[in-house]
């Protein structure tokens, strides 16, 4: 390919016995000269290992985020915001997840660290941004145990009528979560792999169950011709109904920095996440948006049982299928939900180990959490993260599932779009230290650029700065509510003072320097592509058109 190979080093290296990689020192800042390559590995604190296939990313990356924000917290997002606000708030947030992908995955394919946009922003902007980012990242995915927590005891509690111990259910999920980082890295690969096809599978059978509902289907069904837009309020609650779907939307549709970081563990970061970057967007929009078409013409927005109404709580899709009168399904997709809810559990749990792992290593918090196995698990920091999420999980109990649920989406929707600020940012510093350096990384056989740039990150910083005024305003003017109380202000800004603190406090402290553009690192964990990895690539160019494209929607 590609990259030139080295002549020089700026780094002193030591073969590695079995994989012939290099020793290195994370903190030593160097630029990059006549193509000197570090890939980064760690002889200190123990390697990861690189567990996913490129089928198992392309799988994971059709189900991944498709979980209990879009068959559950839709309909919390209608009862706020009605079909128009609903409709809006999602498509902007769901274009997101274009921008987030193309602005990450040139830095990720080029440098293919785990951790990922948190090395980023500490090589190319500020250790305090990297902390800050960290932080952020860390305190939403592990919200989102507790927060999927609450919808597991949800989804049990439709079938037991509210008589089953939620002690018991949560018990039961954080039991399951948890088992499987006993295990070796293959294994929560092949677990995110099998529940993916089960949201693909699931998602597909909701699609065609929606339309035949809207077509008249079921002994109880009718010929829906847009009421539910025409005799409820379409915006309900004005820009406050907005503002509360986009939080939900957010917090729903992920900040997709899970695909980056699984990225970095790829056989092939090249070829996998280029394939992500293409796939992922469009899968989500045509999910998301299918749901949420489909939700807002079947479901009217005063139904008691969306979530935060007065009935027992189900998700949009059950309520369909339940007023319609079709027997037996509501059951099957209560236990498929259940399966994508542990799943995006799993994600979380795995997602939060490796930003803790990153965050040790770059010293911005104490080395030795930073240790992995021989199995190649960041023991320490999924022992941390897991404790954390149990704590999370069981504050369900003392305070109310409803408003405990509340607060973790409030903090893991704040945590979302400041990250995608900071994503957008680092990739313009990135692109400033390239071209300081006059670096050709974009240059070489099968080199990938985000498209249109700077379009993506200027898109992302647009609508994450639309995000924050919609935190802000919310905490201020509440959807629904007669007025505003102290204990809902923060509710809503609890997240982004948290972060923007200690973000500032961790900064004026440890007075960390902004890096120079011209010395920033381009080295370290730069990786060439292997003879194997140019052989896929080529082989898949090779392939005609219409074959490429069934790779993108293939399930075998």
């Amino acid at each position: 390919m590609a990259e030139k190979s080295p002549t020089g080093s700026a780094a002193s290296m030591s073969k590695d016995g079995e994989k012939g990689d290099v020793a290195y020192d994370i903190h030593q800042m160097r630029s990059m000269s006549i193509g000197d390559v570090v890939e980064m590995v760690d002889t200190t604190h123990g390697q990861f290992h690189r567990s996913f296939t490129p089928h198992q990313v392309h799988i994971i990356s059709l189900g991944s985020n498709i979980g209990s924000g879009l068959f559950i917290g839709t309909g919390a997002a209608l009862a706020a915001a009605g079909p128009g606000n609903m409709v809006i708030a999602y498509l902007l947030v769901c274009s997101c997840v274009w921008a987030v992908l193309q602005t990450l995955s040139e830095m990720t394919i080029a440098f293919p660290t785990s951790g990922n946009y948190i090395d980023y922003a500490d090589r190319w902007v500020d250790p305090a941004l990297a902390f800050g980012a960290g932080l952020a990242e860390w305190i939403g995915w592990t919200s989102i145990v507790a927060a999927e927590a609450s919808f597991f005891n949800i989804l049990i509690q439709f079938w037991a009528h509210d008589d089953f111990p939620k002690a018991a259910s949560l018990t039961i999920f954080v039991v399951v979560t948890c088992v499987i980082f006993t295990m070796p890295n293959t294994v929560f690969a092949w677990f995110e792999y099998c529940t993916s096809l089960i949201k693909i599978i699931l998602f597909i059978l909701i699609i065609l169950l929606s339309l035949a509902i809207v077509g008249g289907a079921g002994p109880k069904g009718y010929v829906h011709h847009g009421e539910t837009w025409t005799d409820f309020p379409a915006f309900k609650n004005g820009f406050s109904g907005f503002a509360r779907a986009a939080l939900l939307a957010t917090w729903a549709v992920g900040d997709q920095i899970f695909i980056g970081i699984m990225g970095g563990e790829a056989q092939n970061p090249r070829f996998s996440m280029g394939h992500a970057t293409k796939l992922v967007p469009y899968r989500v929009i045509f999910v998301y948006m299918a749901c949420v078409v489909f939700i807002t013409l079947l479901i009217p927005s005063n139904n008691e049982s969306l979530l935060g109404g007065s009935g027992i709580t189900a998700s949009p899709f059950v309520l369909a299928i339940q007023l319609a009168g079709i027997p037996y399904v509501s059951s099957i997709l209560n236990a498929g939900i259940m399966c994508g809810i542990l799943a995006i559990s799993a994600e979380s749990i795995y997602l939060s180990s490796r930003i803790l792992r990153t965050m040790s290593m770059q010293k911005l918090i104490p080395q030795w959490i930073a240790q992995v196995d021989r199995q190649g698990r960041p023991l320490r920091s999924l022992i941390i993260t897991c404790l954390a999420a149990v704590v999370l999980t069981y504050i369900n109990m003392s305070a109310g599932g409803i408003v405990a649920l509340n607060w973790f989406v409030s903090i893991t929707s704040a945590s979302f779009f400041i990250n995608w600020m900071i994503v957008a940012f680092t990739s313009w510093r990135f692109h400033k230290v390239l071209a300081a350096q006059n670096d050709t990384l974009f240059e070489g056989l099968y080199a990938w650029k985000s498209t249109l740039w700077p379009l993506a990150p200027v898109w992302l910083m647009t609508i994450s700065t639309l995000l924050l005024i919609c935190c802000i305003y919310e905490g201020a003017k509440p959807a629904g509510a007669s007025g505003t109380t102290a204990d809902n202000f923060f509710q809503y800004t609890i997240g982004i003072i948290l972060i923007v603190s200690l973000t500032l406090g961790y900064k004026l402290i440890l007075r960390t320097q902004w890096r120079d553009p011209k010395t920033a690192d381009l080295i370290t964990g730069r990786r060439k592509l292997t003879p194997e990895d140019i052989q896929q690539l080529d082989d898949y160019y090779r392939l005609p058109g219409w074959r490429r494209f069934l790779t993108y929607i293939k399930l075998w």
